[in-house]
């Protein structure tokens, strides 16, 4: 298991976004890097967990919580054959391309360590939105991207550090439940009688998900 491609986005002024300044960071491009990784700060004040990586939409993207989003390479490749095109890494809006690693079957909670230094934690599944689709330049992308159910994951920064394209990623930790990404990712889609077993990771979740779960439970049960 490897980091494949390291990317960074900078901002851009684009025609689909929903920012008043017409600007979006989700076109990522490949670095070597190495690039220095931290928490970035709460939602809303704080963008990428990595330094140069812009985020326009701190509303909706960035934050602790949010401050790394990793897609595998092979989930690339089978949408470059659904598409009939290739996809290179960082078209995704991904800041880590992973080689050898299922990252939509990893836990919530679960915890990589990327080259020497840095660990990550797995709190959420990315949500497609409308930037997402114009960006990939396909109609009806949301729902097709939705049905597919290979969301790619979120991670929060646990130790900061550098890393760049190439650095082994190991599998340090992995939780005693059964919550993956891609069941979060149907739980706050399109099957939310899922959302009670989501709470089974715990504070691991993503703390807007973890709410949603409990309101949930708390207005039709588990």
């Amino acid at each position: 298991m490897k980091l494949l491609s390291l990317n960074l986005g900078r901002a851009k002024a684009v025609e689909y976004t929903d920012q008043a300044e017409g600007l979006s960071g989700i076109d990522k491009q490949p670095v070597e890097g190495p690039v220095r990784v931290a928490a970035p700060g709460p939602k809303g004040v704080g963008g990428s967990g990595l330094a140069g990586d812009a985020v326009c939409s701190k509303k909706h993207h960035g934050g602790d919580d949010q401050a790394v989003y990793a897609y595998a390479r092979e989930d690339l490749d089978a949408w470059g054959q659904a598409l009939g095109r290739a996809i290179p890494s960082g078209a995704f809006g991904e800041n880590l391309t992973t080689e050898g690693l299922d990252v939509t079957g990893a836990l919530i909670g679960e915890r990589w360590r990327i080259g020497p230094d840095v660990v990550l934690e797995v709190t959420s599944s990315r949500i497609p939105c409308r930037t997402f689709q114009e960006h990939v330049g396909e109609q009806g992308w949301v729902k097709r991207f939705t049905q597919e159910g290979a969301p790619g994951a979120y991670l929060r920064v646990i130790e900061p550090g550098e890393i760049r394209a190439g650095d082994p990623i190991e599998v340090v930790h992995r939780p005693d439940h059964e919550v993956t990404v891609r069941l979060a990712f149907r739980a706050v889609t399109t099957e939310r009688t899922l959302l009670p077993r989501m709470l089974a990771a715990g504070d691991a979740l993503h703390p807007e998900e973890l709410k949603a779960a409990r309101e949930y439970v708390a207005k039709y049960g588990s």
